[in-house]
């Protein structure tokens, strides 16, 4: 008789596959608990995730476990204690640091354990410290920006050259004007 607790073997290899592929694609993964949230304070969390493009989903401590050493990434083991649930990035690896940080800030509850970024393991401390870097979205507009500060002087000292040109012979053309009149 299987109990409630208890998956079948097949469901489990499923599972542990479909993590390992979350895990694959993700461009990171934080590792947080949950303890003393309410659901409405999870579907909040997951709400504002979604809107950074990040899945929030709780996780069998075993499961992560196997699936990371699957995937060659090891040490979690000690991390891994407890109730956890884990936030995979789609796009920004920033983002989950970020909202999840400012999340726990706000709630004073749960805390972040610890994650992944480009399989390299990160502490608490570290998670941290990459959420006061800026976005993607952010640098990207502090490049442009920064690009977009040579060409524009650029195009003012170019633009300026010409208007010089004109207001020269502007200059000229009325001096002439004056002479001529007074020639007469």
């Amino acid at each position: 008789m299987k109990t409630a607790g208890c998956l079948p073997q097949p469901k489990k290899a499923t599972e542990l596959n479909a993590l390992q592929e979350k895990i694959a694609h993700a461009t990171a993964i934080v590792v947080t608990d949950y303890k003393g949230m309410t659901v409405a304070q999870i579907s909040e969390l997951r709400k504002k995730l979604r809107a950074g493009q990040v899945e929030y989903k709780v996780v069998k401590n075993t499961l992560l476990v196997k699936a990371l050493q699957a995937l060659k990434i090891d040490g979690l083991d000690a991390q891994v204690i407890g109730p956890i649930a884990v936030a995979f990035a789609k796009e920004d690896p920033i983002a989950p640091a970020k909202i999840l940080t400012a999340y726990f800030d706000e709630a004073e509850k749960p805390q972040i354990k610890c994650g992944v970024v480009e399989s390299k393991l990160l502490d608490a401390k570290d998670i941290a410290e990459l959420a006061k870097l800026p976005s993607r979205e952010e640098l990207i507009a502090m490049v442009v920006g920064g690009l977009k500060s040579p060409l524009s002087g650029l195009v003012m000292v170019l633009s300026g050259l010409p208007r010089k040109l004109v207001y020269a012979l502007d200059a000229v053309r009325k001096q002439k004007e004056t002479k001529g009149g007074e020639q007469k």
